[in-house]
């Protein structure tokens, strides 16, 4: 614990009076101080001025980083027949019906993202209140809800990021590991922030992206200059 600690007080050092910073200075700070034993994954997390209560002011949506997430992730789809067999063809995890309804039911949820083709949504609708929490709940405005499901599975595995705003107007996300190169994660941090730019709803008033920061799993966060990681 001792050298966790000093690892820690060294990072929160570096960092010391750095705020605001651009995009590259901030995944150069991350880099930096990401000395974990293990692949330690970069965070962002975006302040936004929503109310996720108001049907009007709920932000969700997909993203495809442009270098993937790094991290492997397992793909459960709920399908039958021809199109079960094009889930597992397409490298899907998991494929089944109504037999992994009750696996889920049981609580037994091995599986980072759920696809389901529309005809199964009446099984997978009695989950709601397993996956909805977990924000694994199927859903076609992020093509999880799909005939596709070839397409789907491979989006999945290739590094498809899906986003939802919290109650707190929080929205977060892995956009790479810190063993990516500086210019990859900030290509990443960049698309994920385009992304949640373009997913502005109707009703938001006043400032939309409020702030913004990146950190590693075990390293402090940095803010960013809101306009930079906009782009604007």
């Amino acid at each position: 614990m001792a050298k966790l600690g000093k690892r820690t007080a060294a990072a929160r050092e570096a960092f010391a009076g750095k705020a605001d910073v651009t995009v590259e200075e901030a995944v150069a700070l991350v880099k930096s101080a990401a000395t974990a034993k293990f692949d330690e994954t970069v965070e962002i997390a975006m302040n936004l001025g929503v109310d996720p209560r108001h049907a009007d002011q709920m932000v969700r949506g997909v993203v495809g980083l442009p270098n993937g997430t790094g991290k492997t992730v397992r793909v459960a789809v709920f399908a039958r027949g021809p199109k079960a067999d094009e889930a597992k063809e397409a490298g899907a995890d998991i494929v089944g019906a109504e037999d992994l309804m009750e696996v889920v039911q049981g609580g037994k949820i091995e599986f980072d993202r759920c696809i389901a083709t529309p005809d199964m949504m009446g099984v997978v609708g009695r989950l709601g209140k397993v996956l909805g929490p977990r924000n694994l709940m199927p859903n076609p405005r992020v093509g999880t809800v799909t005939m596709d499901v070839a397409d789907a599975v491979k989006a999945a595995k290739g590094g498809e990021v899906q986003f939802k705003v919290e109650k707190a107007g929080v929205v977060h996300a892995g956009v790479g590991k810190a063993s990516f190169s500086e210019e990859a994660l900030v290509q990443n941090i960049r698309a994920f922030v385009d992304a949640v730019a373009k997913a502005k709803p109707s009703g938001t008033k006043g400032a939309y992206m409020k702030s913004i920061a990146v950190s590693s799993t075990m390293g402090p966060g940095v803010t960013v200059n809101v306009d930079n990681a906009a782009g604007n």
